[in-house]
């Protein structure tokens, strides 16, 4: 025993004292090419000189690396998290600058911008040195492992025999996406489950698909009165979004109130880069806590000091973000170049954000989780948001997101190597919270917005431009007609709406909601035809629009389509109507959204072409989902054979609170959180 102990210090001394003679060596090289950066005064030293001033200058640069840089990250974690990758570089070379200035001895001198250049270097080669030393050497592999994670978190049980779960949601990969690319061998992780391990089941979202209203349903077994992403509640008078922390914050602790329960997380579970907590107690990257006080442990950024602790993984990182920020740089200006149709503009800030979502939060994530196994944690969840980003504005199927994808399964199989090395077997879980369907925007394709188009039909004033379109002067004649009054010199209908509240329109991918705030209920097909009574008619003529959800004094609630379409909600099973197109479950998924408190006066859902799958966003975004239409309400769920079928032969999984019903019978089938097996959420909140 103590002979094996002293054989990893060895062992331990060996490797450090290897990287420090590489680091001395890349630093001299380093010197001899820079003209910026010398180890020898002008007048000239001996060799012997320079090659002690650099290894006492690398010496310095490690040591300052392992002992400060935490505690310059720590301050980092006030920065907004676009900004950390630039200030790596620039910290990273300061702490070179003072390392050299540390020997009383040396004239080592190096130019800012070149110290940021020769430390970034510095960095990577220690950082690739230390890992190719612990490829034979399982302890030394799983320490170096234990350094991406939270070193803060606490261990779980020694070696547990019953096996942890990892649940890892590809954010917006649909099940027709990832069989393809399972099939071109873009994702060959995935392609070696499918082929032995692991089983592929589809399942339906809500009217909602989204990941606020499917994560929510997951985590927390109720997603009830989540109608879009965003929405407009008339007795607060506040907009909910589901990626704002507040209204994340909110909607977590309705759906714990409704339940009853915490979430799925619960019992010894992680909780890493997703809106909601699912009741773990270890939280990063964690939207629905940003705004508490919590402790260190369980800060929302908690997880990217726990990975830029490491200069080294921030060094690499900042490096991969740079590299995708000019990647992306690259693909929108080709696509400018091709003519490329459909195509949204992707410049501003969106490089940046594209790199945040496929380097920092897919490598903090992926970190997190491989801490988390070898901590020995019971149940995980994480959300790697990275394909759903580039979907939005590439396409979902897309070269571009297609690249995307391949990087998120070597993810897969770096997690899949480290449940080797956990003290506990791990069952790997991979699903999805909504596919993403193709198609130009509403605006690209009609020269208006939903927005405009609802003014129009309101008798408002709109843009110039929309009214110069064939559906900006369509809406305006049906007002013209309902009105049986000229139009006034001005353009517009001098109408009494003029001087009320103006309607408040919502995107939410391809589905729409329009609420009128001045008034306190929903209002009813018979308020809104006696106020604008233009309004519905052209909304649901319009060509780009497939169907409307409204309120019925006489029926409850009725869905609204083309030509005089009028169908109440209790007989669209046997009279389907606009609906047809949507496939199964459309008329389900209606219903339930009828029923929820905070459902929008006019819900609006774009058009589909069941041909191509397409729909029309009323946001810009080529690939969307929010909305019924397509791929982005097909998902999957992929899930190892030693699991129980998600559901009977011939059923179909539907709805996220299902999905969370499942996933706790698979935890219980583990031995692990005993959490009741209740079949209905409702049934919890009686």
């Amino acid at each position: 025993m103590r002979g094996g102990r002293w054989r990893r210090i060895a062992s331990q001394l060996g490797r450090s004292v290897t990287v420090w003679a590489v680091s001395t060596l890349t630093m001299l090289v380093l010197a001899g090419i820079l003209p910026d950066f010398r180890l020898q005064s002008p007048d000239g030293e001996s060799a012997t000189h320079i090659a002690v001033t650099a290894a006492f200058g690398a010496g310095a640069f490690g040591v300052l690396s392992a002992l400060v840089w935490p505690l310059l990250v720590r301050l980092l974690l006030l920065v907004p998290a676009l900004v950390l990758g630039l200030l790596v570089f620039v910290l990273n070379g300061s702490l070179l600058l003072v390392a050299l200035r540390l020997n009383p001895a040396s004239s080592a001198e190096a130019a800012p911008e070149t110290a940021v250049v020769v430390a970034a270097v510095m960095s990577a080669v220690a950082s690739a040195t230390g890992a190719a030393l612990a490829v034979r050497d399982d302890d030394a592999y799983r320490r170096r492992l234990y350094r991406l994670a939270d070193r803060r978190r606490r261990r779980g049980p020694a070696g547990p025999s019953a096996p942890g779960t990892v649940f890892l949601q590809l954010d917006g990969v649909g099940h027709d996406v990832l069989v393809a690319a399972a099939g071109k061998g873009v994702m060959p992780t995935v392609a070696r489950w499918l082929r032995g391990t692991h089983r592929l089941t589809a399942w339906r979202t809500d009217w909602s698909s989204q990941t606020g209203a499917s994560q929510l349903g997951i985590l927390h077994g109720s997603n009830h009165d989540v109608p879009a992403f965003r929405w407009y509640e008339k007795d607060t008078r506040e907009v909910m979004v589901c990626n704002r922390p507040t209204s994340a914050a909110e909607l977590q602790r309705r759906a714990v109130e409704r339940t009853g329960d915490g979430g799925l997380l619960g019992a010894d579970g992680a909780s890493r880069g997703n809106l909601f907590s699912g009741g773990a107690d270890e939280q990063a990257l964690v939207l629905s806590i940003a705004t508490r006080r919590r402790g260190r442990e369980n800060r929302s950024r908690a997880g990217y000091f726990a990975y830029f602790s490491d200069p080294a993984n921030a060094v690499r990182t900042a490096m991969s973000f740079v590299a995708e920020v000019g990647r992306e740089i690259g693909q929108s200006t080709r696509a400018v170049a091709r003519g490329q149709r459909p195509r949204v503009a992707r410049g501003g800030l969106y490089p940046l954000v594209r790199a945040f979502a496929t380097v920092v939060e897919r490598d903090v994530v992926v970190a997190a989780v491989m801490g988390d196994m070898l901590a020995g944690r019971t149940a995980v969840y994480a959300d790697l948001v990275a394909y759903d980003e580039v979907a939005h504005h590439s396409g979902p199927v897309s070269r571009d997101a297609e690249q995307v994808l391949a990087r998120l399964d070597r993810a897969l199989a770096l997690i899949a190597q480290v449940a080797e090395h956990a003290p506990r077997p791990y069952r790997i879980v991979v699903l999805s919270d909504h596919g993403q369907s193709p198609g130009e925007t509403f605006r690209a394709r009609y020269g208006l917005g939903l927005g405009d188009l609802v003014r129009a039909g309101c008798g408002l004033p709109v843009p110039r431009r929309a009214r110069r379109t064939h559906s900006g002067a369509e809406a305006r004649a049906a007002v013209r007609a309902a009105l049986r009054r000229p139009v006034e010199a001005g353009g517009e209908q001098q109408h009494p709406a003029r001087r009320r509240s103006e309607p408040l329109v919502l995107a939410s991918g391809n589905l729409g909601l329009v609420s009128f705030p001045d008034v306190p209920h929903r209002m009813s097909k018979e308020e809104i035809d006696a106020r604008h009574p233009a309004l519905l008619t052209t909304l649901a003529n319009h060509p780009g629009i497939g169907f409307l959800l409204v309120r019925s004094e006489e029926h409850g609630g009725v869905v609204l389509g083309a030509y005089g379409a009028e169908i109440p909600l209790d007989m669209l099973d046997d009279k389907p109507g606009p609906l047809e197109v949507f496939g199964p479950g459309a008329a389900d998924a209606v219903r339930r959204t009828h029923s929820f408190p905070h459902t929008a006066d006019i819900m609006v859902n774009s058009s589909h072409d069941p041909a191509d799958g397409e729909v029309l966003a009323f946001e810009e975004q080529i690939g969307s989902h929010g909305g019924l239409g397509g791929a982005q309400a097909r998902p999957f769920l992929l899930s190892p054979l030693a699991f129980s079928e998600p559901v009977e032969a011939g059923a179909d999984l539907v709805g996220a609170e299902q999905v969370h019903r499942v996933l706790r019978r698979w935890l219980h089938e583990s031995n692990g959180p005993q959490v009741p097996l209740d079949t209905k959420p409702e049934e919890r909140a009686a």
